[in-house]
């Protein structure tokens, strides 16, 4: 019992040190900040011996052989985004993984629509959003680079992993005055933040200097 004390003040202080990174990395969107401030990491995790470096900026191993992004990654796509503060906006998220990305973004949006291609993860992660009672947010197993033209149009949407082009038909899924954010890798394996408005047309673009998994194409047959 004495030592709950400790874990809390220990989890507020690795918390805010994570925030003042993000800072120094450039994530200055207040919203943003305010929902990895909120949302808790660890609780994305399946491995209790990886709690305490849910609050380093690094990758953790998830499910299925994928990975959490970064958090500084994560926030970069987000604040690419250019969700407004009303929380009014409907966004498709390709690539759902562990959930901690969609968990951030349902503090931001209406209502979060995410495509996972893992089975597993997609169940896995109904179930705990449903014990974090985080409501918001619909997950599927399908193809997420097909988009999800069933509940289309968004007014953003993002791809959690990388690719080397931008796929066709996403931008047509966008509101007018929509953004889809991808993380484009060139022939050099460099990846940068590309954001597009409905038309295709480019009207963004942050170098990213760390490494992002690639995106996959259809669904996983097994797990």
């Amino acid at each position: 019992m004495a030592d709950r004390p400790h874990a809390r003040w220990l989890a507020t202080v690795r918390a805010a040190r994570l925030l003042l990174h993000l800072r120094q990395e450039g994530v200055t969107d207040p919203d943003v900040l305010a929902a990895v401030e909120t949302i808790r990491r660890a609780a994305f995790v399946d491995d209790p011996a990886l709690d305490d470096l849910s609050f380093e900026d690094a990758m953790l191993p998830i499910p299925c052989g994928q990975v959490m992004l970064r958090p500084s990654t994560t926030a970069h796509l987000l604040q690419a985004m250019g969700l407004k503060r009303d929380r009014q906006a409907r966004v498709l998220m390709i690539g759902f993984g562990s959930g901690y990305m969609a968990a951030l973004l349902s503090q931001l949006a209406a209502h979060v629509y995410a495509v996972e291609r893992y089975m597993s993860l997609a169940v896995q992660g109904r179930e705990r959003f449903t014990r974090l009672g985080i409501r918001n947010t619909t997950i599927s197993y399908a193809d997420g680079l097909d988009g999800w033209p069933e509940k289309a149009p968004f007014e953003a949407i993002v791809l959690t992993g990388a690719v080397s082009a931008i796929p066709e038909g996403l931008s047509g899924q966008l509101v007018r005055g929509g953004r889809l954010v991808v993380p484009l890798k060139d022939a050099s394996g460099q990846v940068a933040i590309v954001s597009l408005d409905a038309s295709g047309e480019v009207i963004a673009r942050q170098p990213l200097f760390q490494w992002v998994p690639q995106l996959v194409e259809g669904r996983a047959q097994v797990l």
